[in-house]
């Protein structure tokens, strides 16, 4: 893995040394960023299950203003802080342990400009992150959901789904709360 544009560029990422981590691939990982670039730059940037921590390290790569990052596992917050001192950011950024959907509400509403989500692809039902989400989005926000294409989502509940990339066997759905549809 390594970071694929920005101040960053080129910097090698550690992968788990254990069963059980999907990190996105560097080709999944560009296309997003290709899809999101222009909402990047001073962006307040939500990186759910962020496991190796290379989506939000790319975006502050990409002049994110502010990431949090949010893992359950606490070998994976080990190799977040492991890959964030190896790419020599100092801050910018907080870490937060537990379920994002748990997490999430107590970040405030209004507290992002991106969620990005990368949830195990073995999860099945996404309703009370989506909804947490829906919940922490600020307005123009966007929140993308990368997934197995093979599976169905469920219906995203308070937020409205307006686009889905398909790479291999991976989707992402970007979605925006359906007042912003409106708009």
């Amino acid at each position: 893995m390594r970071i694929i544009a920005g101040r960053l560029k080129g910097r090698r990422l550690k992968a788990p040394a254990w069963d059980g981590l999907r990190p996105t691939s560097d080709k999944l990982r560009e296309t997003l960023f290709n899809i999101v670039a222009p909402r990047i730059d001073g962006a307040r940037v939500l990186d759910g299950f962020a496991g190796t921590g290379a989506v939000g390290i790319e975006a502050i790569s990409r002049g994110a203003a502010q990431v949090t990052f949010i893992e359950q596992d606490r070998r994976a917050i080990a190799l977040i802080e492991e890959n964030l001192r190896a790419c020599a950011v100092e801050d910018g950024y907080t870490i937060h342990r537990g379920d994002v959907a748990t997490v999430l509400p107590g970040l405030g509403s209004n507290a992002f400009d991106l969620i990005l989500l990368d949830p195990p692809y073995d999860i099945t039902t996404m309703t009370a992150v989506l909804d947490a989400s829906a919940r922490a989005i600020a307005p123009g926000g966007l929140v993308v959901l990368e997934h197995a294409t093979r599976r169905e989502l469920a219906p995203a509940g308070l937020l409205a789904p307006i686009r889905r990339v398909k790479s291999g066997d991976s989707t992402l759905t970007f979605f925006t709360p359906p007042a912003q549809l409106k708009e």
